[in-house]
């Protein structure tokens, strides 16, 4: 009768110090996606957000990162790595098509409440994306948020820890 009751005695662990309660976390990784600016006029007319990355995982060469990227160079992420690893991509913030329509009431895609709704979707997608551990392996990944340009002609390979 004893063997089938459950064991509640208390786990003995250390107790924990200031230094382990308001230290850097032992791994982090911030990614902000922020300061959409849009540039560019007519049909050239695009939307660029800036991406700022923070971490102290070593698989990142850089600890800190700052680049700009627009909803295309996302879309073209998401593709890599759907085809290249071994993840489950989440989608992005939609393509939003009937905002590019013409003779609208307000500013389409380049109307501030849009931008900031795709801004925050795709913060979200970033996120999930990069704190997947086999994404992180991606060198896709590491260009897309440490290279001041995508080189959408590099060869898909594995990053390996420093």
């Amino acid at each position: 009768m004893a063997d089938t009751i459950a064991d509640t005695r208390r786990l003995f662990s250390k107790p924990q110090n200031l230094n382990d309660a308001y230290g850097p976390p032992s791994n982090f990784l911030e990614i902000d996606v922020s300061n959409p600016e849009t540039v560019g006029v007519g049909r050239t007319r695009f939307t660029t957000y800036e991406i700022r990355l923070k971490t102290n995982l070593p698989i990142f060469k850089l600890k800190e990162s700052r680049v700009r990227r627009r909803y295309s160079d996302f879309e073209w992420l998401r593709g890599e790595l759907e085809r290249d690893s071994k993840v489950v991509v989440p989608p992005l913030p939609g393509k939003a098509l009937f905002r590019q329509l013409p003779f609208r009431g307000d500013d389409g895609i380049f109307d501030d409440s849009f931008i900031e709704e795709r801004r925050a979707g795709l913060e979200q997608f970033l996120n999930k994306v990069a704190g997947h551990p086999l994404a992180q392996n991606e060198r896709c990944l590491h260009m897309f948020l440490q290279d001041e340009s995508v080189d959408k002609t590099y060869t898909p390979s594995k990053i390996r820890q420093a």
